[in-house]
């Protein structure tokens, strides 16, 4: 019987040189990877929170599944984003309630001017039956609902001061593009002007609009006080960060990953409350060290020129969701 010579330690070391590309090949299949999304600076606690989001994903299935976040609209515009998640090009996003509109109505309720009365009465609300129900019409347009995060509270810039809804009169506001921002700031006396967040600083400068209307973050983190000098704060709109996540996506992870993602929320989601209000404290004084004038004004003559919307989108929302909201305690 013949006898097979011994295989030599070049040899071996030959072929495992050979097998290691098909070895880590293999090894790269096993690991799910996600691309998600959000219009947000990287200072901004949206992009933190999505980044310790992924680390907990990693860290709690093992490195089995990855998460990669591009912040700034590497991905698109909201709208783009949305969409994406349909397609199945985006996996998971955070988008302001303006481009949700157009694909489930019932967010829109969220937009009404001066709905809440305070921050605590929004997570009420939110973390309740009625995001729930928000959450739970997602899925018949392709995604699934994660829960909601925060913008923040939306304060008015312009060029010149203001202190009352008189001197909102003709003014060209920019608005994101959703039909209740738009009906609000018309009865408030502006002139709304729809536009992309991408397009707007240019859009100040230049003199195209007068202003704009964000959390006092946002307005801070993208250098407004180069195009704007006033700081009005009205506290008209709070503004949630809805999470979002392609259901096709959803529906083929494994189920030990969906638990992960689903029990990370909650936490994840209280941590990115936590920082948003703590940077909105800051951004005051910053943005009075940058020399804009910031002026805590009256709201209450705002919110009563701001009623008539209510009355305005009462066939859209049902008033007797407005109240189940406006009741919360």
């Amino acid at each position: 019987m013949t006898r097979k010579a011994p295989i030599g330690r070049r040899q071996a070391l030959c072929l495992a040189a050979l097998a290691t590309p098909f070895l880590s090949r293999a090894h790269a299949q096993t690991v799910v990877i996600l691309k998600a999304g959000h219009g947000g600076q990287t200072g901004h606690p949206t992009h933190a929170a999505m980044v310790r989001l992924a680390d907990v994903i990693k860290d709690r299935t093992s490195g089995s599944v990855r998460m990669d976040v591009y912040p700034d609209r590497q991905l698109g515009e909201e709208r783009e984003m949305v969409e994406g998640l349909q397609l199945g090009t985006v996996d998971l996003t955070a988008v302001s309630t303006g481009p949700l509109v157009s694909f489930v109505q019932q967010v829109g309720v969220l937009d009404l001017p001066f709905l809440f009365r305070d921050s605590a009465h929004a997570y009420q609300v939110l973390d309740g039956e009625v995001g729930r129900e928000i959450l739970g019409r997602f899925p018949a347009r392709a995604m699934v609902g994660l829960g909601f995060w925060e913008n923040g509270w939306r304060h008015m810039t312009s060029r010149g001061a203001v202190a009352s809804p008189a001197d909102l009169r003709g003014m060209k506001l920019r608005t994101m593009q959703n039909p209740v921002h738009i009906a609000a700031f018309r009865n408030l006396g502006a002139s709304p002007v729809p536009m992309v967040w991408g397009e707007v600083f240019t859009s100040l400068g230049q003199g195209v609009i007068d202003g704009q209307e964000n959390p006092l973050s946002v307005i801070y983190l993208n250098s407004l006080w180069e195009v704007q000098r006033h700081v009005t704060l009205t506290r008209h709109l709070y503004g949630p960060h809805l999470v979002l996540f392609s259901k096709a996506r959803w529906d083929k992870l494994p189920a030990a990953a969906r638990d992960v993602i689903t029990a990370a929320m909650p936490e994840v989601t209280a941590w990115q409350r936590a920082e948003v209000t703590r940077l909105d404290a800051e951004a005051v004084n910053q943005l009075r060290g940058k020399g804009m004038t910031v002026t805590d004004v009256d709201t209450a003559p705002f919110q009563q020129a701001a009623q008539a919307t209510y009355a305005q989108f009462k066939d859209r929302y049902d008033p007797a969701l407005v109240a189940r909201i406006q009741a919360v305690r």
